[in-house]
């Protein structure tokens, strides 16, 4: 009986030894839920793992602590599905992690190089976050991360895109790195690939058929790259890739300058065209070929004075320059051509007077077939009077009548002395 007492007490003693290690026990510092397999211990300022820990968690959450190494400490946990080590002070991803892993979130920690190891045998996960860190360099095995779609490598330092990335990813983050060049071959095989980020990088040009395989792409970003819009080399291929794709592309390169090309596109603006004189003459031009379809007096009035120069009148008036000009010659025809461009009728003149600058209307010389080009010389009565003659020819003008009746007041009043 006392045989049977002695062994039955040591049994009992075995188990309140080894129970807490077997099943766990939630350590003090930490948050646990189901059966103690999903463990929070995060802010807690730890630089050790917390005493207590049972070996089959599913859940672990280290982040916001102080942890700087964490290698070889973590294997034990074999049925671990999510691992949060985020913002803390590691300086490597930690080696030797458990292969059961689904999730792992190491964002704002240290780490400067992605090692080939650290994702060799992680054939089941599916998340990997290792954004905002110091990352020059991911190296990733070809044939590896077999199950992964969803990778995060934000805000980090890498000048390169990363190579070998697994042929089942479908969502790829590289936005925030100092990104310039994609090596050949390396977007091929991600033909499940539909989100790609990568905006705020240093993209001048992206190389030819880069995109062309990624034929499932929903939706990419391209804004914040200094693209070389003025290279017709290099910039074509991204300009006609984001014309033909499906995929929706925020921020696509060259928005303002669609066509690199020197020869500009149709109806794109030139250099010239930005002056108030030109958009003036392009929109009367177009309001002018609405309304009168055949050639008018005004254009072949317009060759005459291109075709011979006809000597100023006899009455000049001081001579009257363009803001902006410095002397009557040169400078004065330049304008002379501008503005006969600019209106095909005398009501145009009328609005874009004032805004000449000038005491003479600009735009009668576009209707006076025999007008010098020197045409700010000329005194306004003069210009009024060949602008009526020209717009209604074989009709007497109105100085011709004033003429004409002043001759007959003057014969009247002679004959009137003459009789007295």
């Amino acid at each position: 009986m006392e045989y049977q007492i002695l062994n039955t007490s040591t049994c009992l003693l075995v188990l309140l030894v080894f129970i807490p290690t077997g099943l766990g026990i939630c350590p003090s510092s930490c948050k646990c839920s189901g059966n103690d397999r999903n463990v929070d211990c995060s802010g807690r300022n730890l630089t050790v793992l917390p005493q207590g820990l049972q070996d089959n968690l599913t859940y672990l959450n280290l982040s916001f602590n102080q942890f700087v190494d964490l290698d070889h400490q973590l294997t034990r946990f074999t049925n671990l599905r999510t691992l949060d080590i985020s913002n803390n002070w590691l300086k490597n991803v930690p080696a030797h992690l458990p292969k059961s892993l689904w999730e792992l979130y190491a964002t704002n920690n240290n780490i400067k190089v992605l090692q080939k190891l650290d994702t060799a045998y992680q054939w089941n996960l599916r998340v990997l976050d290792i954004s905002r860190n110091m990352v020059e360099r991911a190296v990733l095995i070809n044939n590896t991360l077999s199950s992964l779609k969803f990778l995060n490598l934000s805000s980090n330092k890498l000048w390169t895109v990363p190579t070998n990335m697994p042929y089942n990813i479908e969502t790829v983050d590289l936005s925030n790195n100092f990104l310039s060049q994609i090596l050949p071959g390396t977007l091929v095989r991600l033909q499940h690939l539909t989100s790609l980020y990568l905006h705020n990088n240093k993209f001048s040009y992206i190389p030819d058929k880069a995109f062309d395989q990624l034929s499932q792409l929903q939706v990419i970003t391209l804004y914040n790259n200094p693209w070389s819009c003025s290279d017709n080399q290099t910039i074509p291929y991204v300009l006609q890739w984001v014309q033909g794709t499906a995929a929706r592309v925020v921020g696509a390169p060259c928005a303002e300058q669609p066509w690199p090309s020197t020869v500009p596109a149709p109806g794109q603006p030139t250099a010239l065209d930005s002056s108030p004189m030109i958009k003036g003459t392009k929109a009367a031009d177009r309001e002018a070929s609405a309304t009168a379809p055949e050639p008018t007096k005004v254009t072949k009035t317009h060759k005459q004075l291109k075709a011979k120069e006809v000597p100023p009148l006899g009455t000049q008036s001081p001579p009257a320059l363009f803001p902006g000009t410095d002397s009557p010659d040169g400078p004065q025809e330049a304008a002379a051509t501008r503005t006969i461009l600019v209106q095909d009728s005398t009501e145009g003149n009328a609005s874009l007077a004032p805004a000449t600058g000038s005491s003479t209307t600009p735009m009668t010389l576009s209707i006076t077939s025999g007008m010098p080009t020197n045409y700010s010389k000329m005194p306004q009565s003069t210009t009024t009077t060949l602008r009526k003659e020209e717009a209604t020819p074989g009709v007497p003008s109105r100085a011709s009548r004033w003429q004409t009746g002043l001759l007959c007041l003057a014969l009247l009043h002679a004959l009137a002395l003459a009789m007295d």
